[in-house]
């Protein structure tokens, strides 16, 4: 009969012994993968968090350069509808779509509401106001706070016909160009700001009457009943007359 050596485990217990063994070492380094893969993920989350912050510290870059620039001046006139202006230019290379909004929509609008401007382009926008009757002695100074304009600008593709939802489709891509403050003007004293405000008025009123007018035709004229008459036309008319005439003076 053998005699079992007492210092060496039965075979059994060997085999359960690498069993655990080898089961270990082949979840260790699944489990050392999938930390990495872990630290990956959140390092690049950690990246473009980073970037988004660094983006939003950066200064915008504006699409629309404004005169008055963050204001608009109103000359003070209770109970009564008065006008302001602000001239807006694209100094980007690109087609430009901009953009009013105001937080009083029922006592403001704004000529034009918005519009698309090429590269280099200009135009006088003119805001109308309602200027409500001071209430237990309320200052202007105090009623300029609760009435706010924002302009906002898109880049377009091209020229094409303004439409305001172009804002709504592409959210993503709309700059707040400017938040414009209300500023009321005694409309009975001179100041700089005031004789300005007339000027940009008197030039917006003036390329509104320029854009109602029809352009000028070009083409051929049209007299009587629809006739044609071509420049090359009358001159062999009148060629053919005085051939007639010089005709008959010799006969």
């Amino acid at each position: 009969m053998p005699i079992l050596d007492q210092q060496q485990p039965p075979p059994p217990v060997q085999r359960r012994r690498k069993f655990w063994g080898l089961l270990f070492n082949s979840s260790h380094p699944t489990t050392t993968t999938s930390n990495h893969v872990e630290e990956h993920h959140s390092s690049r989350s950690s990246n473009v968090s980073m970037s988004s912050v660094v983006r939003s510290l950066l200064p915008t870059r504006r699409r629309l350069r404004l005169d008055p620039r963050s204001k608009l001046y109103f000359p003070y006139e209770p109970g009564k509808q008065v006008q302001s202006a602000i001239k807006i230019k694209n100094t980007s290379k690109s087609h430009v779509a901009f953009k009013f909004q105001t937080t009083a929509p029922k006592s403001c609008f704004m000529r034009p509401p918005g519009a698309i401007l090429t590269p280099g382009d200009s135009i006088i926008a003119t805001v109308f106001k309602f200027v409500e009757p001071p209430e237990n002695n309320e200052k202007p100074i105090d009623r300029k706070r609760k009435v706010k304009f924002k302009i906002m600008s898109l880049k377009v593709k091209g020229m094409m016909d303004y439409v305001p939802e172009l804002f709504d489709e592409q959210k993503d891509l709309v700059t707040v160009e400017r938040i414009l403050q209300v500023v009321f003007l005694d409309a009975a004293k001179p100041s700089p700001a005031l004789e300005k405000l007339k000027r940009q008025i008197a030039e917006a009123e003036a390329a509104l009457e320029t854009r109602k007018k029809p352009p000028e035709d070009t083409g051929p004229k049209i007299v009587g009943d629809g006739l044609v008459i071509d420049e090359w036309k009358e001159r062999r008319e009148r060629y053919l007359a005085r051939q007639q005439v010089e005709g008959d003076d010799s006969v």
